[in-house]
């Protein structure tokens, strides 16, 4: 099932109101469980995400004795939990961070969102920000636009595959990354072994390596990478190193949902730089000094010039 972010509003929507214990409307709930086979799993995937709020409300006891105080306390509790949980599932739709298992199915993210997709034998895939993967059973996959990063168990007998720009990789027990642009594919592993296009070249990945691989030839790099720098997008921060503006203007995009875009003739220009994407949400032009670029805002975009 592929959530999307209406969807994902909707399901908070009525988690919300199906956890207030005054809630009466059961009719209108079915009717919207009944109106797509999506909707259900939406719904339980916030109410699964807010897991320890939902439980914090089942467990608030009854009033026992005949106190009107007593009665009046835990009424006021059940109150009070309604609007905690809304805050709560507010803040998971803010961060963008949800989680489904699946045996596969094609997911999407919209920018600024992260999900992390649990597949049956305990491997997990986390997903940037507007990405979309078919996952094809239980070991193997289909990266067809953005990031995600792999964490992957290990099988001897049955590797796990990943097919990304007509090229494959093929895993044996790794944590790697696969970031996807407009003109190559960038893979970098941090644990276990990634092997490129094992039918023909069959390219050795191991950690703190990274492979870069042109999407239109056999081309291909090879370079260094600090192993904690692999897959750090998701806890929230992206490292440059002598990257492309172009490059750099997409990463953003794709992790903050701020709608960053290069200047003409700025796109090559390269720039190194460690960023909290956080931070950016609250003012979109701190990237400059961070990256040694000029930032200005034309209408809704934020243009990116070299110096």
């Amino acid at each position: 099932m592929a959530v999307d972010r209406n969807m994902q509003e909707e399901a908070i929507d009525w988690s919300v109101r199906t956890s207030d214990p005054a809630f009466a409307d059961w009719d209108a709930f079915t009717q919207w469980l009944e109106a797509s086979p999506d909707h259900a799993e939406a719904y339980d995937a916030v109410m699964a995400a807010v897991a320890d709020a939902a439980e914090g409300l089942r467990a608030v006891p009854e009033a026992v004795n005949d106190g009107a105080q007593e009665r009046a306390t835990a009424a006021a509790r059940r109150r009070w939990f309604a609007p905690a949980i809304a805050a709560c599932l507010v803040g998971f739709l803010a961060l963008g961070v949800w989680q489904f298992q699946t045996p596969g199915g094609t997911y999407r993210t919209a920018p600024g969102e992260m999900r992390t997709i649990r597949l049956d034998d305990g491997s997990q895939v986390a997903l940037a920000g507007d990405s979309r993967i078919e996952i094809v059973g239980e070991r193997s996959a289909r990266l067809e636009a953005g990031r995600a990063l792999f964490t992957v168990v290990h099988d001897s007998d049955n590797p796990f595959v990943v097919e990304v720009a007509d090229r494959t990789l093929l895993d044996a027990g790794t944590i790697f990354d696969v970031n996807l642009s407009l003109a190559s594919v960038d893979v970098a592993v941090s644990e276990g072994l990634v092997i490129y296009d094992p039918a023909e070249q069959r390219v050795r990945v191991e950690p703190g390596e990274a492979l870069r691989f042109s999407k239109s030839s056999d081309d291909y790099v090879m370079s260094q990478v600090p192993v904690e720098q692999v897959g750090e997008w998701t806890s929230g921060r992206l490292t440059f190193r002598g990257a492309p503006l172009e490059k750099v203007a997409v990463d953003l995009r794709r992790a903050s949902g701020i709608d960053y875009v290069v200047a003409r003739n700025s796109a090559s220009h390269q720039v190194s730089g460690s960023i909290m994407v956080p931070a950016l949400r609250e003012s979109p032009a701190e990237l400059g000094p961070l990256l040694g670029v000029r930032v200005s805002r034309e209408g809704g975009s934020w243009v990116l010039t070299a110096p």
